[in-house]
């Protein structure tokens, strides 16, 4: 049976400091990195993907996805985050606010719109993605809006044309509102239109959450993002950091490896990233997944790493053993 190809990552692979960063977790202490230590080249040792989040709060620059390119070795794929313009108008309402003198600012914020996109915003993003489209090196484009964004006539006509204006480039659409499942023929027929992927997601449930079943809704591509339970954290926590503050169990992931098996048989290409990051549990729940599904596991780990995680240690001693033993001869049983 024919399968499709699986990439495994995480979201992001910067996370220098704050209660959760991963120096001296994944990534050695700064004290015993080597000269010129390059955190994205030692992520692509281990995955041949990332998702970049950056980028929603920043669009790329043409010089930066160069390096990005550069910095990695070829096939590896890079995902990138839509910023903030295309999705979130009220977070970009809430900056000009900010930006107004305080008379003015104190002003109650308008309502939530659909998002007021100038081709200026186009094509700003779009030249800063062109040196990793050029080079074959584009996984997709997320676009992933708030749960505010809901399914009605002026939120459908916006999608189409956002996903319409990049139609050259594989489109991965999070939604969260319900309204966009309990409406869903519109919702599929809106995605399929265009070949965009619908984004399976897992994350804490609210009353107006989303319902998936995470099965593909086109042929083209697939996108899973886990983004981790912490209930308690999810919507109060003291820093930002603490909301993915969660770590999978390796019988929590089974379900996904097992939805990803059956997947890949019917889509050309997966991708599944790990967005639970804290103090790199994304690491080790993209490790133990990789192993589920019988993906090589590459690269070294700390000590500090396997320590912490040892059910993540437990499938890197697991493909070391295999990828030690010698190649069977057909006929021969083991």
């Amino acid at each position: 049976m024919p399968s499709g190809i699986v990439r495994i990552g995480t979201s992001g692979w910067n996370y220098p400091s704050g209660p959760g960063t991963w120096t001296g977790v994944f990534y050695p202490p700064r004290g015993a990195r080597p000269r010129k230590f390059d955190e994205l080249a030692y992520y692509a040792e281990h995955f041949d993907t990332v998702e970049i989040n950056a980028t929603f709060y920043r669009p790329p620059t043409r010089d930066m996805a160069a390096s990005w390119v550069r910095r990695t070795p070829p096939g590896f794929e890079f995902s990138l985050k839509l910023h903030q313009t295309f999705t979130h108008p009220r977070m970009v309402q809430q900056r000009a606010l900010k930006a107004l003198p305080p008379e003015d600012a104190a002003a109650e914020p308008p309502a939530d719109t659909v998002p007021i996109v100038s081709q200026a915003d186009l094509d700003t993003f779009r030249s800063g993605l062109d040196p990793i489209a050029s080079a074959g090196r584009l996984g997709a484009l997320l676009a992933q809006f708030p749960p505010s964004f809901k399914a009605d006539d002026s939120s459908r006509e916006y999608l189409r044309w956002l996903i319409d204006a990049f139609r050259d480039v594989p489109v991965a659409v999070e939604l969260r509102h319900r309204s966009w499942s309990e409406d869903l023929a519109p919702t599929l027929a809106l995605l399929n239109e265009f070949g965009a992927a619908w984004t399976q997601i897992d994350e804490p449930k609210f009353r107006f959450s989303i319902r998936q079943n995470y099965l593909p809704n086109v042929k083209g591509f697939y996108y899973l993002r886990l983004h981790g339970r912490n209930v308690e954290k999810w919507w109060r926590h003291a820093h930002a950091d603490e909301r993915y503050d969660y770590l999978y169990s390796a019988d929590e992931l089974k379900p996904f490896a097992a939805t990803a098996s059956a997947v890949r048989t019917l889509v050309k290409k997966m991708y599944l990233y790990l967005n639970n990051h804290f103090a790199s549990k994304a690491v080790a729940n993209a490790v133990v997944l990789k192993h589920q599904l019988g993906e090589p596991i590459t690269g070294d780990y700390t000590e500090e790493f396997k320590t912490r995680y040892p059910e993540a240690a437990a499938a890197i001693e697991a493909g070391v053993r295999s990828s030690a033993l010698p190649p069977q001869r057909a006929g021969t049983t083991g």
